[in-house]
């Protein structure tokens, strides 16, 4: 689950659903056919209103801002939710990010008879295709899962034909800078990149590495793109009279899009949207 600028949207945008190809644990009793849903994360609450089981789902995290019906909803917290305030919903099933607050809270929720589905870090976007489809399958919303899936896979295809052949920039994908963390090739938004048609300048480690000014010019990317504020758009701060940054050719040369897109970063349903942003800022015209 929105390595982020500030801790807040994005943070959690990033931490906040999430899925891999891994076996996610559940937790309690069989949550096939869940009523009553409580959703912490802003993924896995899109998902669930995207594959027909809004009206299944009964709260939220305060982070949790799409669909706008979702907004509609009880929240019952931020990073730390408010157990009682879950509980005074009388959900069935209860989803959203890993994490401490989650290996702690599943056990007191099986205690209670409540299911709960906390799904590892996503690393691709076949990973978010599970997603979906392990929340249709736990809401009784299957086909509406598929549905989803095969129209996600459909833009993506689009993507694919439109950049085949062109040329592949190096792109560094900046996601916070203080301090500056980029997307990595262990994570979705590094599969993103490449099915955008570029490739990564950040070849190796974790999904979201801290790098540092150093760093960056010994990448010497081509191409940046300056995600730090997704939800505001505007010109990237990404400058040559920002400290650091007169050092890295990319950004002398102006080589810097700014992208104000939150479904760039955040791993659901509209993901391939967020693809489609991602393709058209690494090749201008082509993607259309």
């Amino acid at each position: 689950m929105r390595p982020p600028p500030g801790v807040t949207a994005i943070a959690i945008a990033l931490a906040a659903a999430a899925c891999s190809r891994r076996e996610a644990t559940a937790h309690g009793p069989d949550a096939s056919a869940a009523t009553r849903v409580v959703s912490l994360g802003p993924s896995t609450t899109e998902t669930l209103f995207a594959i027909g089981a809004g009206d299944r789902t009964v709260g939220r995290s305060r982070y949790c801002d799409y669909p706008p019906d979702a907004l509609r909803l009880p929240a019952v917290g931020g990073l730390e939710p408010d157990l009682e305030a879950i509980l005074a919903l009388r959900p069935d099933l209860v989803v959203g990010p890993s994490g401490a607050w989650a290996r702690r809270a599943a056990q007191s929720l099986a205690d209670r008879g409540i299911a709960s589905w906390f799904p590892e870090e996503v690393r691709s976007l076949a990973d978010i295709d599970a997603l979906v489809l392990a929340l249709g399958d736990r809401t009784g919303t299957r086909a509406g899962a598929e549905r989803v899936v095969g129209g996600m896979h459909a833009r993506e295809t689009a993507v694919d034909e439109a950049v085949k052949g062109e040329p592949r920039p190096r792109v560094l994908m900046v996601v916070s800078l203080a301090p500056v963390v980029a997307a990595g090739p262990a994570g979705f938004a590094g599969d993103m990149l490449r099915r955008a048609g570029s490739d990564n300048a950040v070849t190796d480690g974790v999904a979201w590495p801290v790098v540092g000014f150093e760093r960056v010019v010994e990448l010497d990317p081509d191409l940046i793109l300056d995600a730090t504020e997704v939800e505001r758009p505007g010109p990237s701060r990404i400058t040559p009279d920002a400290p650091g940054w007169s050092g890295v050719r990319a950004v002398r040369e102006g080589h810097v899009v700014p992208i104000a897109d939150e479904r760039v970063l955040r791993p659901g349903p509209r993901v391939a949207e967020g693809l489609e942003t991602l393709a058209r800022a690494v090749h201008r015209g082509v993607v259309p």
